[in-house]
């Protein structure tokens, strides 16, 4: 006995003495095949346009995106997940380049699948929302309302032009009912078992998306509450899961990350499929614009964002830093 009482005889600080203590005890770990990158390709630039509200983002010609590609399999990562922008004037009410074989998004896949093969997974997002005059991820009907049915014909388009331009996995993003097996459906139909289908599960209206639509060039107005689903909501989040599993979803996503690591853990526990996070855009530009101002530590904000989504029970992380993220921790 001390003056002070009795010492502790249990101390957890012995684990966390040292760099290299630390580093042996983690839980956690981070490694390159972790990281997916999300990357956008514009219609008509004949250089890499800036996304001034996501520094270090633009968007890529068709020749910068293939390098991009060729540095994303360098750097170890697993996927590359394609967003295509066409030209404004070729958008319309059923988001016609998303199902022309000569569309942007359908050239890329090309180009991609052409300079790296099978060395990276090359996915694809499988949406109308950047091609649509109206910005909504559907077709409209009289009322101006998605309809749902309607727009699940397009998706089924869609899938099929993609998997013919090379896709090795299509994303459905819509949050459209049923989305998952129509998809599934149209692939078999054309003899595409072997293209996975990654489940865009569980999709919130966030106020984080606010910097992907300047990298989409989105024509969006009004909002997208009647499809992408309420923050306030947690259990429409495991009947979406159900209903994905049983349609045929290979892999499963929550969107976005870091606001949502309660669900994304919980999906983690419930399925023994992959479960696959976006760390979308507005995640994304608040550490940089943080960092920008010197508020913050910038690459060790990176790699703990990071190591929070995979602890929470993401197998794969969708996410701007995937190249540098993947660089920092190998």
């Amino acid at each position: 006995m001390t003056k002070y009482g009795s010492f502790p005889g249990t101390r957890p600080r012995r684990l966390r003495t040292s760099p290299t203590m630390r580093r042996m005890v983690a839980e956690t770990r981070l490694h390159p095949a972790d990281f997916i990158l999300p990357a956008f390709v514009r219609e008509g630039i004949a250089e890499p346009v800036p996304i001034a509200a996501m520094p270090g983002v633009v968007q890529h010609t068709r020749d910068s995106l293939k390098k991009a590609a060729a540095e994303a399999v360098a750097a170890g990562i697993s996927g590359i997940m394609l967003f295509g922008v066409p030209e404004e004037s070729k958008k319309d009410a059923v988001g016609t380049p998303g199902t022309d074989p000569e569309g942007i998004l359908q050239v890329a896949l090309r180009d991609v699948r052409a300079e790296v093969g099978d060395e990276l997974m090359v996915m694809s997002d499988l949406c109308l929302d950047e091609t649509t005059d109206h910005g909504h991820c559907g077709v409209l009907d009289g009322e101006g309302r998605v309809d749902n049915d309607a727009t699940l014909e397009r998706y089924a388009e869609m899938a099929q032009v993609q998997a013919d331009a090379g896709a090795h996995v299509v994303g459905p993003s819509g949050m459209m009912d049923g989305q998952i097996g129509v998809v599934r459906d149209a692939l078999d139909q054309i003899g595409r078992e072997d293209v996975a289908v990654l489940a865009y599960t569980v999709k919130y209206s966030s106020a984080f998306f606010g910097p992907f639509r300047e990298a989409v060039a989105s024509s969006l107005k009004g909002d997208r509450k009647t499809y992408q689903q309420d923050p306030a909501n947690f259990r429409e989040s495991m009947r979406e899961l159900a209903l994905d599993l049983e349609e045929g979803a290979d892999m499963v996503m929550v969107k976005p990350a870091g606001p949502y690591l309660d669900v994304l853990a919980r999906v983690a526990d419930a399925v023994d499929v992959p479960v696959v996070a976006y760390q979308i855009s507005g995640e994304y530009s608040m550490v940089e614009a943080a960092a920008e101002k010197g508020w913050i530590d910038r690459d060790k904000a990176i790699l703990e964002t990071l190591t929070g989504i995979r602890r929470a029970g993401a197998r794969n992380i969708l996410t701007y830093w995937a190249v540098e993220a993947a660089r920092m921790v190998r």
